[in-house]
């Protein structure tokens, strides 16, 4: 009979054993299988059960009478730890067979750039001996011209010659993935390991623009093959995938004829689409492979009234190799190989389409990412808040990202129509008015009349802006560009009653912005958010009512780590979160044209760091700025939706056009001042208008400080106000110093207290000194101001503070004194925060 066997006692292994106390060491008491279940049922329960609990267990279950409260606990203990065992091991065993077959991946590219290296010395002998032979070398050539047989044409209207089209794609995607048709680079930025993305290089010299990546997943081959077979699902920039064609083909594959439409990534280029053939068969070793390549002829597909928006790409054999793993999981190759027909767009855009990095970054390498954030889903790893499903979030994501691009292509069988304009043509206005607002079960008009969507878009080119420094600004710090009736224009679309023109019922904005984090992808790529904006009445009878507004908001490349081939804002108000949410998509796009050639991304915070390194600083501020920021080019789309009625088309229209020229004059205004040219204190006096010299307040507050608690604040406060500004400027502790009024406004802080309240310069003086205290903290501060007007400063316990975010951030310690001017009067109190961080 199987029995667990118990020793009574505090020691035990990890199989269940407790010494009994007063017995011999070698002596043993067993549970009983009915003892084991009952403990078992608690265990699932409750793993780690009180005293009073136990007690409760021993007196509720007979069976369990003979068995002591200590033997009880040590059993619960010995559980808990086989447990932990357990999942160790587990956790161990999974990392061990991602190593391995990471292991293998690097052997098989290892083998791979050795066959690569021998190519390449055969050529390079082949070249000597030409070299030193050269009419026969020219002979040779000629003979080989004349008997080397051409390649007969296939014919593509008829199922054989798709089925030969279909094998030789499928030979050279292989030898593309697995071997040396293309001379592969490693791409700048993505080294290989367990926790990297995979293996991603670029193509050199070949004709087009390729990319390849190979990385594990944790997802079956037949569920990767699905993934990634529904291109619109993962590939932002991919807005119709039709399949016109089906043919059986051998070992349960297809061959497909598709017709693939791609988005303009901005209003200055036309969009792309490719007419191809695409592959899927199964190898011998049980490999499973997506092969695709493009149809010679510019008519297949549509026809092409429908595609005179587009310029017809070609796409050479590409595709997807995925083999499964040992152990469970999959090897997935990704090639993307294109001729995206550059002469075709202006020639600063032309990187764009020339880059091969580009095409990894926006395309094979988010494949790859895509899988993998699908895999982590599926096991449990990723939880979101709300409670909301993955897939739910994803959609809200694809729709919000589908509408921008849809506004800025703009195409004309979506029912968008360019409008007059009104002489200058900066600004594109373009109507639809066939797209639907709002439905309900009684109709589907937007408003209490007809009406439909104005679309207001421009682009301009940016010249030493690091884009994810824009795009964390833009994010950040709204009421720098945007105007809250505007928004409460849009906010009012998703409503039953009629929508009115902003201006009629004029609000005032806070400036107080809360975001709330919904979900982000694998590497924070993609960050999916709710933005509440909080609204003040400007009457007494409008306090009753609530004004504040909330977007849904979706951040792309905001990462100091990101290496992303584009950086967006993209956001639409919404009412709720049902799935069938009316999105209407607006934001701002920022595309670098000239990519870095580390591949890391500026690290610069918000907070104009250079713009305080002065003086003899300001050459090293410069130098210390990368020349890919300073020579950096970009390209920024804005895109703007307004709802109208149709009365009300000419007046949304002009509303439109001026809000967007606002924007971009104020895009202008934030990129001179974050540009890393911009270096020098003079900058940052220009934002902080009114306020003494940064050096000379940085030599007050030191004084005061001095005079105030006896010590030093900084270690060498004897030098020049220069160098203790730039002492005080990089201090480790957050340095706050807000005005001495009624309602405290902060007026500056060292670069750790910008870090502290997810701010710049530029905003700092939106937040007052009331907004960052939590109840506890106001408490403690005003409890302290009188003796702060007495003695001159004042400690403040350990707390909790909000950043400008609205993230809880915890403090060790606060210091706050008043900073004295030269005629000895208090001209702003300064704080001192130590030890803090983001809870």
């Amino acid at each position: 009979m199987a029995a667990a066997v118990a020793m009574r006692g505090s020691s035990s292994d990890g199989g269940g054993y407790d010494k009994v106390s007063g017995m011999d060491s070698g002596k043993y008491v067993r549970y009983t299988p009915e003892q084991v279940e009952a403990l078992e049922r608690v265990y699932a329960d409750c793993p780690k059960p009180t005293s009073s609990r136990r007690q409760q267990l021993l007196r509720e279950c007979p069976i369990l009478a003979n068995i002591e409260p200590k033997q009880i606990k040590v059993w619960f203990q010995n559980r808990r730890c086989r447990d932990k065992q357990r999942k160790e091991s587990s956790r161990l065993q999974a990392v061990n067979r991602k190593l391995t077959a990471m292991n293998k991946l690097l052997m098989e590219e290892n083998e791979r750039l050795q066959k690569q290296v021998s190519q390449l010395v055969h050529e390079n002998a082949h070249m000597r001996q030409q070299l030193q032979n050269t009419p026969l070398a020219n002979d040779t050539s000629c003979e080989s011209n004349v008997t080397t047989p051409q390649n007969p044409l296939r014919d593509a209207s008829n199922p054989s010659g798709l089925l030969s089209i279909a094998e030789e794609t499928l030979t050279e995607f292989l030898s593309k993935a697995t071997g040396t048709a293309i001379d592969w680079v490693q791409m700048p930025g993505m080294k290989p390991g367990p926790d990297s993305v995979g293996i991603v290089a670029i193509s050199h010299g070949c004709r087009g623009v390729a990319a390849r990546a190979c990385g594990l997943v944790n997802l079956e081959p037949t569920k990767v093959v699905e993934i990634l077979k529904d291109r619109p699902s993962w590939f932002r920039d991919c807005r119709n995938l039709e399949v016109f064609t089906m043919i059986p083909a051998g070992n349960g594959g297809t061959v497909e004829l598709v017709y693939t439409q791609l988005y303009a990534p901005t209003t200055l280029v036309p969009a792309r689409d490719f007419w191809t053939l695409r592959y899927t068969t199964t190898m011998e070793d049980g490999s499973l492979v997506v092969c695709e390549r493009s149809l010679s002829g510019s008519g297949g597909g549509p026809s092409a009234a429908s595609a005179q928006q587009y310029v017809r790409a070609e796409m050479l054999p590409s595709g997807y190799l995925v083999r499964p793993c040992e152990g469970g999981g999959s090897i997935v190759h990704i090639v993307d190989h294109l001729d995206l027909e550059a002469w075709s767009v202006p020639e600063v855009l032309r990187p764009l389409y020339e880059s091969s990095r580009v095409v990894a970054q926006k395309m094979t390498t988010a494949a790859l990412r895509h899988i993998r954030q699908i895999a982590q889903e599926t096991s449990g790893e990723v939880v979101y808040a709300l409670g909301r499903q993955p897939a739910v979030l994803r959609t809200f994501s694809q729709r919000l990202s589908r509408g921008f691009n849809d506004a800025i292509s703009g195409f004309n069988d979506d029912g968008w129509s360019i409008m007059g304009g009104d002489g200058v043509e900066d600004v594109v206005i373009a109507c639809n008015s066939t797209k639907k607002i709002r439905s309900n079960s009684n109709a589907g008009i937007a408003f209490g009349a007809p009406g439909g969507i104005i679309c207001a878009k421009a682009s301009m080119l940016l010249q030493s802006v690091p884009p994810a420094v824009l795009v964390r600004f833009l994010r950040e710090h709204r009421s720098e560009w945007a105007d809250y009736n505007i928004d409460a224009y849009l906010a009012s679309t998703l409503k039953t009653s009629a929508c009115s023109l902003p201006g009629l019922r004029p609000m005032r904005f806070s400036g107080s912005q809360i975001i709330i984090p919904l979900a982000h992808t694998v590497e924070n790529e993609e960050i999916l958010e709710v933005v509440r904006l909080e609204g003040q009445p400007l009457t007494h009878d409008e306090a009753l009512l609530s004004r504040d507004i909330h977007l849904l908001q979706l951040c792309t490349g905001i990462d100091e780590k990101s290496v992303g081939s584009s950086f967006q804002l993209v956001f639409a108000p919404i009412d709720d979160f049902p799935d069938e949410t009316p999105l209407i998509s607006s934001g701002f796009r920022v595309i670098p044209l000239d990519m870095k050639t580390d591949g890391a991304s500026s690290g610069r915070t918000l907070d104009l760091a250079s713009s305080l390194e002065v003086g003899s600083a300001t050459a090293q501020a410069s130098g210390d700025a990368s020349a890919d920021d300073c020579n950096l080019r970009s390209v920024l789309t804005i895109a703007f939706q307004f709802p109208y009625e149709l009365h009300l088309q000419d007046s949304v229209a002009a509303m439109a056009r001026q809000y967007v020229r606002s924007i971009v004059s104020a895009v202008q205004r934030v990129s001179m001042a974050i540009s890393p040219s911009q270096t020098g204190l003079n900058a940052g006096q220009r934002i902080i208008s009114g306020f003494p010299e940064a050096a000379t307040l940085a030599r007050w507050v030191c004084q005061s400080y001095h005079y105030h608690l006896g010590v030093e604040l900084l270690s060498q406060s004897d030098g020049d106000a220069e160098q203790l500004l730039k002492m005080l400027w990089h201090y480790q502790d957050a340095i706050l110093c807000c005005s001495f009024k009624e309602k405290p406004v902060f007026t500056f802080a060292n670069k750790a207290g910008l870090d502290m309240l997810e701010t710049s310069l530029v905003a700092l003086q939106d937040l007052t000194l009331d907004r960052i205290f939590d109840e506890p903290g106001k408490e403690a501060l005003f409890s302290n101001i009188p003796k702060l007007m007495e003695q001159g400063h004042v400690y403040l316990p350990s707390g909790v503070c909000m950043s400008g975010m609205g993230r809880h951030v915890s403090f060790d310690q606060a210091v706050a004194w008043k900073v004295l001017a030269e005629d000895s009067n208090v001209h702003c109190l300064a704080f001192c925060f130590v030890n803090w961080s983001f809870v």
